[in-house]
């Protein structure tokens, strides 16, 4: 699986597929707004919405709302072609740099803001797992949500990796083991699978990646 093709590549931009999901965001799913930065209207919408966004008018409790602001940002960037000129046409008060992290935040990978969605991850901690690029983006969103992570250390995390350092070891430094997952099962599922694993002296947790291997083979995304 190419995941850092995959989450490298920009998140388009247009009709809204995470907030306007009821799955994720419920009856708000209704409210979504999207932006073309094929389309002057919609880029001078984005515009607007970016000024509002940075002088604080959304709430940073609005995960959905940020989530909009994020993509306006990532809109007029696209729409004006730079992010110096997005700052310009969104207003004085805009800095380059709170346009670049939001828009990075548009373009994190859709199964990361799912979870910034529906509340899982928090934007200000989205801003820190969108400065890390392939894989290490989904290790840190996944790590934050299994740890119950502060913003405060996913920003170490981030940090500590763009210096140079290892993923694992960084997550592992605020006490998160990476790849340990607890799930719950149908009790006879439970016994089938540890009397399979006992059988082959494996760990359950092999039989699992074995299934799910197959599985992440033959399913569609």
């Amino acid at each position: 699986m190419n995941e850092d093709s995959r989450a490298d590549r920009r998140s388009p931009v247009g009709e809204p597929v995470v907030r306007a999901d009821p799955e994720v965001t419920g009856e708000r799913a209704a409210e979504a707004v999207g932006f073309d930065p094929d389309d002057p209207e919609s880029v001078a919408e984005a515009a607007e919405t970016v000024a509002r966004f940075a002088a604080g008018d959304v709430g940073d409790e609005d995960n959905v709302l940020m989530l909009r602001g994020a993509a306006a940002c990532a809109a007029l960037v696209r729409g004006v072609g730079s992010y110096k000129a997005a700052a310009e046409r969104a207003g004085d008060d805009v800095s380059v740099a709170f346009i670049r992290k939001w828009a990075r935040v548009h373009d994190l990978p859709q199964a990361i803001r799912r979870q910034v969605a529906g509340g899982r991850i928090a934007p200000s901690a989205a801003k820190h797992v969108a400065r890390l690029g392939g894989t290490d983006r989904y290790l840190l969103a996944w790590a934050t949500i299994d740890g119950d992570l502060t913003v405060r250390e996913v920003r170490s995390i981030a940090s500590a990796v763009n210096d140079g350092g290892n993923i694992e070891a960084a997550v592992r430094d605020v006490g998160v083991e990476l790849g340990f997952l607890g799930v719950r099962l149908p009790l006879d599922t439970y016994v089938e699978l540890r009397r399979r694993a006992s059988n082959r002296n494996v760990d359950p947790g092999t039989l699992v990646a074995e299934a799910l291997d197959g599985y992440f083979a033959d399913a569609p995304e």
